[in-house]
């Protein structure tokens, strides 16, 4: 934990940070840390403890040899947070952090034992010290005139300093010494020194951090639990926080519709679903919506309607949410509110983050789980006690949190309490629970009975954070648990392939410092599986043996928790939002007769013919989409710009659909590759019509039909060597008609797109010999000669422009001209395509007679055009011949 640094104004090399270090365990490794190289090395300049860290510092903005800094001694384990006590202190540095004397103990101060402390320093008055102290009977916010020398207490109000160890900042504006902010779940503002204080409120609650721009302290940041925030009126108005992906997400778990929705809660936020995919560019606030539970829940939907969820939060809140009717129930296990209770008093203790499950078999099975499996059969009307207190129930982490100064019960420190809970896909009743307190059990028999099956060789305490039974083995079961709440970072994977009689440690390629949250199966592919990590992700591929990270794109963060659905993995991070792997079928397909080959096309996954697209470049406010078709995964061990590589989509007819080279000259057909593993998408359009450069068509569409639901083929050419695979489209699930009617679409969409793209390559001959004829023209006019000639290229060349002219409205030359001039033939064409490919439906009648009608009168265009080049133009290269001209090149 590093809560501060500071960089001198001057010489950027000079840093400074303070280490509060890790609050779980004494460690040498804390206080205040100077670098003179940039960061490249650094030095502890002041120690006081090994239990009291560096927690706030401050440079004098007007002389940066003088610094404060506060220590604190702050203590957690699994079940106790003390904040306070020997080491808690505030200190001054007049020679560049090399020595420090403490402040704290100077004309003022208050006394006894401290706690947390935020001090601050007007820029305006380098006098002027302000520190806000958690105490016991003088806590409060604390002035100096004297650069600390001397204290006088000026405010006491609890609402600066209530829950000290969350909040306790405090910042000197810049341009006002008698303006200070305090922050805390709002934040309050002073204008008279910090005698009194005005309440605000940004867009989020519960503040840390608040910027105030040097030269304009009007120009502020403010960081809290739902992000940052930016205001450019002293903090009057406030940017939104749906600025950044910086979501803190507990479990994960999704729902069985389509497209379907991923549920997660958010810490000091709400609980979201959201769609995995939309029919849009991007994933935006339109595809999610709050659900059950508070913020720190675990969510279960219900197996039989993906509208009724269950939602857990601290304190045992449990609610169920019918989104069809917006109704809310609470179905608490036992509604007996135990806020600022330890948990020694407790009925059922139900952890901050307590689990909550259907039955994988019997969906009006809804589980719950205390230090006790409870279980409801009727919406949670009624509990039924499934087993005894399956924890280690010890009184003595039975307590109250807290202290010595403030307690703080929140239900984060409940302990003894059953954390992860799973039933077996494969028997119904198989249930395994493990408890934060490090007891693993099960029950065979849907909980009649229970079996102690906690792994001899994994060390005490340790806390079960997931438990995942197999989906190929009735008795093979994976624990993922961790004890960094001990101070322990090292990894903790087990598995029993004997419903919990012996266990293997699995955790070998994992980095002994990556303390573990989550482990899944695969339930494709039996011993594939993912790990979710303090510090990203891993895979194994032989059922835990041996681990190699799995980062790929995936920010450095904390893991939460792991689902898969539909052969996708999606993964809860703490800090860095929701991600998603779009498709594990690579995965499944990799063996060892691949492990030489030097060019592989794995089989396409089943691609959905949906509305949608991922944007050709994220969106920075936005979730970024499925991509929409067909994801076509192969592998180069090695390339060479020379070769010639391509993907070829086609019928089971034989048809080509779409054809994609890395030597076109078209950039929608280009094939992007490079050495390793590519991915391709197809959007499942066929050919579409050809659009000529500085075309200007209004509400128009020239794409490719998108492919009937079927069979297809893919096949991978390099430097003509073929390999091909097959691979389904399926219909959209909410699609209202059949495939029948999708193929008529499609031959509708087809067939106007092949008159469209006549009649553009029509247009392009048209302007290549106009512009010959012009050339023409200008060359032999006033030629005796060549008179005759010249006429009847002019009458020819006003011919083919009136073709032009009908097929085309020429007169276009920006976006909004068709107002003004109006549209012709192949833009009213193409615009049936726009109309008919809108969603999965067929033609209209109305439809079918428009376009016949349009097909019609370019049909007469081209057949004229066609009859000017066999007549008129053969005529004209025949006189040019007589008198020894060039002839006149047509483009075929």
């Amino acid at each position: 934990h590093v809560p501060r640094i500071r960089i001198h104004p001057d010489n950027p090399d000079i840093v400074y940070a303070a280490v509060l270090g890790n609050i779980y365990k004494p460690t040498q490794d804390r206080g205040i840390y100077k670098s003179t190289d940039g960061g490249n090395t650094w030095r502890k300049t002041l120690f006081v403890n090994e239990q009291a860290g560096a927690v706030d510092l401050i440079m004098d903005p007007n002389n940066p040899r003088i610094l404060y800094a506060s220590t604190w001694r702050a203590k957690r384990t699994p079940y106790s947070l003390s904040s306070g006590g020997e080491g808690s202190a505030l200190w001054k540095s007049t020679d560049s952090g090399e020595t420090w004397s403490e402040i704290s103990k100077n004309e003022g101060f208050p006394k006894d034992t401290l706690g947390i402390i935020g001090v601050t320093v007007s820029p305006k008055n380098s006098e002027r010290v302000w520190a806000i102290v958690e105490q016991k009977e003088k806590g409060g916010l604390y002035r100096s005139e004297d650069g600390g020398n001397k204290w006088t207490q000026v405010n006491s109000e609890r609402k600066l300093r209530q829950r000290a160890w969350y909040y306790t900042r405090l910042y000197a504006d810049t341009e006002d010494e008698d303006v200070v902010y305090v922050l805390n779940v709002r934040y309050h503002k002073s204008t008279d020194g910090g005698k009194s204080f005005n309440t605000f409120n940004a867009p989020h609650g519960d503040h840390h951090d608040l910027w105030i721009a040097p030269e304009n302290s009007q120009r502020m940041i403010i960081g809290d639990d739902g992000g940052a925030q930016i205001s450019y009126d002293g903090g009057q108005t406030w940017s939104t926080y749906y600025n950044q992906p910086t979501a803190q997400f507990y479990r994960v778990t999704t729902d069985n519709d389509f497209p379907f929705r991923i549920y997660v809660a958010q810490q000091d936020n709400s609980t979201i679903r959201i769609k995995h995919r939309s029919d849009g560019s991007s994933i935006g606030e339109d595809d999610w919506e709050e659900t059950a539970g508070g913020e720190s829940a675990h969510i279960a939907v219900d197996p039989l309607d993906n509208d009724i969820v269950y939602g857990g939060s601290y304190g045992g809140f449990l609610t169920r949410v019918n989104h069809k009717t917006g109704t809310v129930r609470g179905v608490n296990v036992w509604p007996d509110n135990p806020m600022g209770y330890g948990a020694e008093g407790m009925k059922y203790r139900f952890q901050w983050n307590f689990p909550i499950i259907f039955s994988k078999h019997d969906p009006k099975k809804l589980y719950t789980f205390s230090n006790h499996v409870h279980l409801s059969e009727n919406e949670g009307q009624s509990w039924e006690l499934l087993s005894e207190d399956l924890t280690r129930n010890d009184p003595a982490k039975l307590v109250s949190s807290g202290g010595p100064i403030t307690q703080d019960n929140t239900g984060v420190e409940y302990y003894c309490t059953i954390f992860a809970a799973n039933e077996s896909p494969l028997k119904e009743g198989l249930l395994w629970v493990g408890s934060d307190d490090g007891l693993i059990h099960v029950s065979k028999n849907g909980g009649e009975s229970w079996e102690n099956v906690t792994p001899s060789n994994m060390p005490e305490w340790n806390m079960v954070n997931s438990i995942e039974p197999s989906a190929f083995d009735e008795g093979t079961c994976y624990v993922a648990a961790t004890r960094y709440k001990l101070g322990d970072f090292k990894p903790y994977l087990y598995k029993t392939s004997d419903f919990g009689k012996t266990w293997t440690k699995i955790t070998n390629g994992i980095n002994n410092e990556h303390f573990t949250r989550v482990l899944r199966e695969d339930p494709k592919r039996k011993g594939l599986l993912y790990a979710g990590t303090e510090t990203g992700m891993y895979i194994s591929f032989n059922d835990g043996q041996n681990w190699q990270a799995f980062q790929l794109n995936l920010p450095i963060v904390p893991i939460t928790d792991l689902t898969l659905k539909d052969d996708k993995l999606i993964v809860a991070t703490q800090g860095r939002s929701l991600w998603i792997i779009d498709d594990l079928t690579v995965l499944h397909q990799l063996d060892s007769a691949k492990k030489n080959a030097t060019t592989i096309l794995f089989k396409p996954k089943d691609a959905y013919r949906t509305k949608g697209r991922a944007a050709i470049e994220p969106s920075k406010t936005e979730g970024q989409n499925h991509p929409a078709g067909v994801l076509t995964q192969f592998y180069l061990k090695d390339w060479d710009k020379k070769d010639s590589i391509a993907l070829t989509y086609m019928s089971m007819a034989g048809d080509t659909l779409a054809n994609f080279t890395t030597y076109s000259d078209k950039k929608e057909k280009k094939l992007k590759v490079k050495k390793g593993g590519n991915t391709h998408v197809w959007d499942t359009r066929g050919k579409g019509a050809e659009k000529l450069e500085g075309m200007i068509l209004w509400w128009a569409n020239l794409d490719g039909a998108k492919a009937v639901p079927g069979t297809y083929k893919v096949y991978l050419n390099r430097n003509g060597t073929s390999i091909s695979e097959t691979f389904a489209i399926l219909p959209d699930p909410r699609a209202e008609v059949s495939l029948a009617d999708m193929q008529k679409q499609y031959d509708f969409i087809s067939d106007i797109n092949s008159t469209i793209d006549k009649a553009h390559k029509s247009i392009k001959k048209i302007r290549k010999i106009t512009s010959q004829l012009s050339a023409f023209t200008k060359q032999y006019k006033g030629n005796s000669t060549t008179e005759d000639l010249v006429e009847k290229a002019t009458k020819m060349k006003k011919g083919f422009e009136e073709i032009e002219k009908a097929l085309y409205q020429t007169k276009n030359r920006s976006g909004q001209d068709p107002l003004n001039f109006p549209i012709r033939l192949t833009n009213k064409l193409a615009h049936l395509n726009s109309l008919v490919s809108i969603d999965d439906f067929p033609p209209t009648e109305q439809d079918i007679a428009v376009k016949n009608e349009l097909t019609t009168k370019i049909n007469a265009q081209l057949k004229t055009f066609d009859a000017m080049i066999d007549r008129e133009i053969k005529e004209f290269n025949k006189a040019f011949n007589d008198l020894k001209l060039n002839y006149l090149f047509i483009e075929e």
